[in-house]
């Protein structure tokens, strides 16, 4: 029989499944996006596409590395056109030669490489020539190995190669034409390995110091020194698919072109040179002149906009000598790249990077980027540059230009997700959600169909005090067009407090905090957004004002606590929204505010916590359905965060020398009783009065919170007509058979008769 199992574990674990899930689904755009995008770019970089602005940076970064002195072991003497002018002819002599590898020899350098065809007699003095080749035991000639649209093959000096030293002079040329690449060897038609210019100089200075070459057993790398050779693959660095026959490794250019010290052959012949300017060094002898075609461009050359400025091919030739010597002797490390699965890692990563700012940055919507999303991007590119240089200092080459790509491409993929996602969520909820809200409702995972649920709500009601009799004067269309600037404000503020406009009510706005994805801080924005609509109400009568409409006052009231929220209806109409009791009573509370009020309940005081609320008064209510009296907060301000406060509203009543006669009528709801009862008015403020009741007459009491309709008997005396105030009441004096009465609608003659009346009395 199985045992059964414990029900605290079989939960724990569905929590924890649970939660891996919500986890995923909370990120499924970083792990989705980011092995998505970095496989498109790996793709791409795979085409070569990449690879021409790959090379970019890396030329970028040799020509901005600090700057490198010389080490003064390679010395050229170069031939331009004044040393051919002075020869007289184009080819120079064999004799010239000899009697310039004389005097270069009496300075016994380690070697000397001559960089220059001889595979043909130049007469005169050939023989002289031939006589310095069989005499100087460090001597290395050059021939062309390999044919290329520059020129075809060239022999070397048959006595030299006879000797075996005669080194490659082949460079490499990449498709943009930079020499980028240098060898080591390469072989003939004959396959026979043929050592390049470069290394064969550089082996005979090492030798000097008894370092030599040394095969590493069951590879085809080199031992040389203390560096260790390793040749380039085809799809190293930058490169893809490469040519990368014989054995190559990238140049480690030290610098620009005219890094060595060059002398002129002239120099050299004419005695201008010291007797020690080459001892102990490797002295390349090459033409170095405009005319004679041995100029090449290298990632020194200068970018897209710059002036191309060529190296000579016996300077190029010098730099590779050097780095070999250098890494041999341990003082610099060749480039080095990364393998394919680790370029791939890295790819991978910042593609994560740009995956995962923009998911932080998703509740932007309406933009394609928003402005911190961009410098954040900024900056991790910035990041990504300072990493990779700071590497290539170090003689590393990563890939810059396919992480960059794969960075901006995660980001660029997401925000358009997330927008058009957001324009999907926008087409079935209308232009109620701010653009925060649509971001959250996009995280949740039955956002498709937002199910009817309970959950804890913030509910905010506000209403224009007096609109219906407003309405009743005013023709349908400035009716509409009082609504949409009143309408067009709110809405601003609402959205801008993340809160999700449930419906418009005519002249009232019902606005949910908490849903449809609920927030920590849901109550506290709820309040403040109330405040901010009070303060907004002035703009809102200025523009009324300026269009000759009569100005407004709203009140507000705002309850939290559980609501059923969701879709709500039939399949032929649904509603997004809130049913329950927390709803009902939200509405009385609003319906116990006056003009300019905010009004919440005890269960919104408790849940905004902590901030620093500016409570202008309380009050009791027994909410319809219950016996059970509630506290009720006038709100007139909200600390930190926000910091947003309304002024206080001085409400001075001021005694009438004669009391008004007036009528006064009692409401039940938006309907009159049409029974008036005769009274006075007695004190006048600004937006209220204290009203008498005539003991002796027949009248009633009108309840607190009652809305009553008053006429003003005067003003029909004066052939006013019989117009109809409206007011909320918001005290009764029983045994003095007194009330007061907040006003909340004034005709135009009714609020100047009034104003005109309280300015006598302050005066």
């Amino acid at each position: 029989m199985p045992l059964a199992a414990n029900p605290s574990s079989l939960r724990a674990s569905m929590d924890t499944k649970g939660g891996v899930r919500s986890l995923l689904w909370r990120w499924r755009g970083v792990w989705i996006t980011t092995p998505s995008i970095a496989a498109l770019i790996i793709l791409l970089r795979l085409t070569g596409i990449l690879q021409f602005w790959e090379w970019g940076a890396y030329d970028t970064y040799l020509r901005y590395r600090p700057y490198q002195p010389p080490e003064n072991r390679i010395v050229i003497v170069g031939i331009d056109e004044a040393d051919l002018q002075k020869v007289g002819q184009a080819l120079i002599p064999d004799g010239v030669y000899a009697e310039l590898l004389k005097k270069l020899r009496e300075m016994q350098p380690r070697a000397i490489g001559l960089n220059i065809y001889r595979d043909l007699p130049v007469p005169p003095g050939h023989e002289d020539l031939v006589k310095v080749f069989q005499t100087t035991p460090n001597l290395v000639g050059i021939q062309k190995v390999v044919g290329d649209e520059r020129q075809d093959t060239i022999a070397p000096p048959p006595l030299l190669a006879a000797r075996g030293l005669v080194g490659a002079s082949d460079l490499i040329l990449d498709t943009d034409y930079r020499v980028r690449r240098g060898l080591l060897y390469l072989t003939d038609d004959q396959d026979q390995t043929i050592f390049s210019f470069g290394f064969l100089v550089a082996l005979l200075y090492l030798e000097g110091e008894g370092i030599t070459p040394e095969t590493i057993e069951g590879t085809n790398r080199w031992q040389l020194g203390q560096e260790v050779f390793v040749p380039l693959n085809p799809n190293d660095g930058g490169y893809v698919k490469a040519d990368t026959q014989g054995y190559q490794l990238l140049l480690n250019y030290q610098g620009a072109q005219g890094h060595f010290d060059v002398v002129s052959l002239s120099d050299v012949l004419d005695g201008r040179v010291s007797a020690d300017w080459g001892r102990d060094k490797i002295i390349l002898i090459g033409a170095v002149g405009e005319s004679l075609s041995d100029l090449f461009a290298t990632p020194y050359s200068g970018g897209w906009l710059t002036y191309l400025e060529p190296m000579a091919g016996v300077e190029i030739q010098a730099h590779l000598a050097n780095q070999i010597i250098s890494a041999a002797k341990g003082k610099s490390a060749l480039i080095r790249t990364w393998s394919d699965l680790q370029e791939m890692a890295w790819i991978v990563l910042w593609s994560g990077i740009g995956a995962l700012l923009a998911w932080q940055g998703r509740y932007t919507y309406g933009k394609l980027f928003s402005t911190p999303q961009l410098l954040q991007l900024l900056i991790a590119t910035v990041i990504l540059f300072l990493i990779t240089y700071t590497a290539f200092l170090r003689g590393w080459w990563i890939p810059v230009v396919p992480p960059v790509l794969a960075m901006s491409s995660s980001a660029l993929a997401i925000t358009g997700y997330m927008a058009h996602k957001a324009g999907l969520i926008r087409e079935t909820f209308g232009r109620y959600l701010s653009n925060e809200v649509v971001a959250q409702l996009l995280e949740s995972q039955d956002h498709a169909t937002l199910e009817a649920r309970r959950q804890l709500i913030t509910i905010l009601i506000s209403d224009i005090r007096g609109f219906t009799v407003l309405a009743e004067h005013l023709t349908p269309e400035d009716v509409v067009h009082i609504l949409n600037i009143y309408l067009e404000h709110m809405s601003a503020l609402i959205s801008r407090y993340q809160g999700t406009i449930d419906k418009y009510t005519g002249d009232g706005i019902v606005v949910l905090f908490g849903a449809p994805t609920p927030q920590h801080n849901d109550a506290q924005r709820a309040l403040a957004c109330a405040i901010a609509m009070q303060i907004e109400m002035e703009r809102v009568n200025q523009q009324l004002k300026v269009l000759n409409f009569p100005t407004m006052e709203m009140g507000i009231g705002i309850n939290t606590g559980e609501a059923v929220v969701g879709n709500i209806g039939s399949t032929e109409h649904i509603e997004y929204t809130a049913i329950g009791y927390e709803m009902n009573l939200a509405f009385q509370v609003e319906n116990c505010t006056m003009g300019g009020q905010i009004l919440i309940s005890e269960a919104t005081q408790e849940t905004a916590g902590s901030v620093n609320l500016r409570i202008d008064g309380e009050k009791q209510i027994i909410p319809r359905g219950t016996n059970r009296p509630m506290s009720i907060y006038e709100i007139g301000g909200i600390g930190e965060p926000y910091n947003l406060f309304l002024p206080k509203e001085s409400n001075v009543l001021f005694p009438l020398k004669t009391e008004l006669p007036i009528q006064y009528s009692l409401l039940e709801g938006k309907q009159t009783t049409n029974i008036f009862f005769e009274a006075y008015l007695t004190q006048l403020s600004l937006n209220s009065a204290e009203i008498r009741i005539d003991p002796i007459k027949v009248a009633l009491m009108p309840p607190l919170q009652g809305d009553i309709k008053l006429r003003f008997s005067t003003l029909n005396d004066q052939g006013s007509g019989n117009p109809e105030v409206y007011g909320k009441v918001i005290k009764n004096i029983s045994s003095q058979k007194r009330f007061h009465v907040r006003f909340t609608f004034k005709p135009p003659v009714v609020e100047s008769y009034l104003n005109l009346l309280y300015q006598s009395l302050q005066g």
